[in-house]
């Protein structure tokens, strides 16, 4: 039975859109052909983390995070993490899941190893925290300095109005001006501080969408340098020396053929530059030219046919006849 364009086409279609779908969900950690064990996290909040992304413990990736959902409509419950094991590996039960969120990558969750002697089973629930990021760090730090740096001003502004009461006037307005400029400078240096906090903050989420956009772009990247790799390969496996040579070999023969044209010893070179040749074979064409011509013109004289003819007596041409001569006329 022969089978159509029509069926072979929605046939492959139809493949197609299954590699696809097969070739997308093993993107995102799912794995139809094997059945691995799913264990679970619990998080008030996931930042950076997203599906497919890697499960790690002790550096070795031992599963991906296969679903991130809401456990309530209003979040006070929780994000409920799904977790694929892709390794037949012993987690203790008192093990706890971090998210750890990268300055030039993407999220992943770190699996603490516990102590405990049972070990986890599939849907198990696993302990879990948040470890606080570069962001979170460097804000924690900015803050408690400023909080010591209003601490130390106003001390000092007690400090100050204690040790005017002794001083005359004079002594006591210059101390005023002195406080009213540490205050100035108190407040200056409060707005730059919070101002270079928000321009960190900013500096830091573009870093992330940047590495955001190289971890998207990694499969792209890493075929491009297949790709690269491929053609670097196949240059390499070219004979090149032996075609050069080769070549080298055949301008050596064709240089060697165009002198011995050039010189007089061969039988090229004598019949480009025997001028003695050229005046024989020049003279010969002329001779050639004449003796058609006559025999155009008198035909009689070399060929005579009839039995009564009159032999042609007269006198051989002893130049060629010129193209419009009208001796060149067919005789009627």
């Amino acid at each position: 039975m022969k089978i159509s364009n029509e069926t072979k086409i929605g046939v492959l279609a139809v493949v197609a859109i299954a590699i696809l779908i097969l070739g997308f969900n093993f993107l995102k950690g799912k794995n139809l052909f094997e059945k691995n064990d799913k264990i679970y996290a619990i998080f008030q909040k996931v930042p950076g983390l997203e599906g497919s992304n890697p499960v790690l413990i002790n550096g070795l990736q031992v599963g991906m995070v296969y679903k991130i959902e809401e456990r309530s409509k209003n979040l006070s419950d929780g994000i409920l993490v799904t977790i694929n094991l892709a390794r037949d590996i012993n987690i203790p039960k008192n093990s706890v899941a971090v998210i750890n969120t990268e300055l030039l990558g993407g999220a992943s969750i770190i699996i603490e190893p516990g102590n405990a002697a049972e070990f986890l089973q599939n849907g198990d629930t696993l302990a879990s925290r948040i470890k606080m990021g570069l962001l979170d760090d460097v804000s924690g730090s900015i803050n408690p300095a400023l909080r010591s740096l209003d601490g130390t001003l106003l001390s000092l502004d007690s400090l100050i109005q204690v040790a005017g009461t002794y001083f005359d006037p004079n002594t006591k307005n210059n101390f005023h001006k002195i406080f009213a400029n540490l205050s100035a400078a108190s407040a200056s240096l409060n707005t730059l501080i919070t101002s270079q906090n928000s321009n960190l903050n900013k500096t830091l989420a573009h870093v992330n969408s940047i590495t955001g956009n190289l971890d998207s772009n990694n499969g792209t990247i890493t075929n491009t340098l297949s790709n690269l790799e491929k053609t670097t390969d196949h240059f390499a496996s070219l004979k090149l020396d032996e075609t050069l040579n080769s070549l080298n070999s055949a301008v050596t023969g064709l240089n060697g053929v165009l002198a011995k044209a050039n010189s007089k010893d061969g039988s090229i070179g004598l019949l480009l530059n025997d001028k003695q040749l050229y005046n024989n074979l020049e003279s010969t064409s002329r001779s050639l030219n004449i003796l058609l011509d006559d025999l155009r013109v008198h035909p009689k004289r070399y060929v005579n046919v009839s039995v009564f003819g009159k032999k042609d007596k007269s006198t051989p041409l002893s130049a060629p006849l010129p193209p419009d001569s009208s001796l060149n006329a067919p005789k009627k």
